[in-house]
């Protein structure tokens, strides 16, 4: 296994998909020995696209480096007793399946102690392992709506929408990973309890705060602008799009000091935050008359050259190919006796440790290694 600060730590996943996956994978990339167990149809992840470079789905790809696959069938009594050996010698598990099958295939701490009494269990789940709503089937979009992400997302007036990635079940994985490595470091077992309608209510804070403390219901804001700061938000420029972020007073000033606007740097209406906000449709009248005289990438350039907060708004593409990608060497290349897979790195870059990217693991490739029992093994 290859180095790295969670070296000689072992987390077992019993996972699906995309949450409990991308948590793991973020601890494999540190260094933990990541096991993966799959049922004998495997993770549903690993066909989910149509995309394959030889038996390497892109989907299973990109949440799946850096661990090892053995197959067990959690459906029967010596499929969870394996399970169980493994364990002995693990330092935590992660399942993010429902919590009725949680507790059917024998995932809890509870069920799992009398194997290894230090084990940390980490359950990523909808609404809880437990309460009313522990059962209530859940998926990323559905916990969109629930928690008003979706309500709070898109143009005034427009229908209600989803952000633009998964963003509930990345920062479920987050959290379940947090978790776990909080339980290790203190040194005792036990159970760990992630569910994704917390975590994303978790995400509303400031918008949270202020509707529980002052009863302000949030609103959606045209253009993506900010609640509170303005001028913050996208403007289209003669040829495309700006993103401008002026945060603070002496921003404004600056901002006014570049464009010539001297007029506006201490206008009463315009000078303070408060004004501004008070303000708004005028200044972002005032803004978006401005901005349109310029292209996206003359305004990048004058105002961002100057440490004006700014940029164009770009296509995932742009980003993935752009400089600021391979800068940060956000973009792993994994060879496969099939070709190269190009995956996105990790975020986490830590002085003496440069993260070593294995291929995802064939559906059962280890399980005779790490179990002693061959197994057939499916790559699609």
């Amino acid at each position: 296994m290859s180095e790295g600060p969670l070296s000689g730590i072992r987390i077992v996943e019993v996972c699906h998909v995309l949450a409990g996956p991308f948590s793991s994978m973020i601890l494999g990339d540190l260094g933990a020995d990541v096991i993966k167990v799959e049922p004998p149809g495997g993770d549903m992840a690993r066909n989910i696209t149509k995309q394959f470079t030889g038996p390497y789905n892109d989907y299973f790809a990109s949440l799946n480096r850096n661990k090892r696959s053995v197959v067990l069938d959690l459906n029967t009594n010596s499929g969870r007793a394996e399970l169980g050996a493994l364990l002995k010698d693990s330092h935590g598990l992660i399942s993010n399946l429902r919590p009725a099958t949680i507790r059917r295939f024998g995932l809890t701490y509870e069920q799992l102690k009398v194997w290894n009494e230090k084990l940390v269990c980490v359950a990523l789940t909808g609404f809880g392992l437990d309460g009313p709503y522990s059962d209530k089937p859940a998926y990323d979009y559905i916990v969109q709506a629930l928690t008003g992400v979706m309500s709070l997302t898109g143009e005034p007036g427009g229908a209600p929408t989803k952000a633009g990635y998964s963003a509930v079940d990345n920062s479920t994985g987050l959290m379940g990973a947090i978790g776990m490595l909080a339980r290790i470091i203190e040194g005792k077992g036990g159970q760990v309890d992630v569910s994704l309608f917390d975590t994303m209510l978790s995400q509303l804070n400031y918008l949270a705060s202020g509707y529980l403390n002052h009863g302000i219901v949030p609103e959606r804001m045209a253009n993506s602008a900010h609640p509170y700061m303005v001028p913050a938000q996208v403007f289209p420029s003669r040829d495309g799009y700006v993103m401008l972020f002026v945060s603070t007073d002496k921003f404004w000033r600056k901002f006014c000091d570049i464009v010539g606007w001297a007029e506006h740097a201490n206008d009463p209406l315009f000078a303070t935050m408060d004004a501004r906000s008070e303000n708004r449709d005028a200044v972002i009248k005032a803004v978006e008359t401005l901005m349109k005289t310029r292209t996206t990438s003359e305004w990048v350039t004058l105002l961002g050259s100057e440490g004006i907060v700014v940029s164009g708004v770009e296509t995932l593409e742009t980003a993935l190919e752009g400089e600021m990608a391979a800068a940060r060497d956000m973009i792993a290349v994994i060879p496969t006796p099939d070709g190269a897979l190009r995956v996105v790195g990790n975020p986490i870059k830590m002085s003496g440790h440069t993260p070593e990217y294995r291929r995802p693991p064939l559906l059962g490739e280890h399980t005779e290694e790490i179990l002693g029992t061959p197994t057939v093994r499916t790559t699609k």
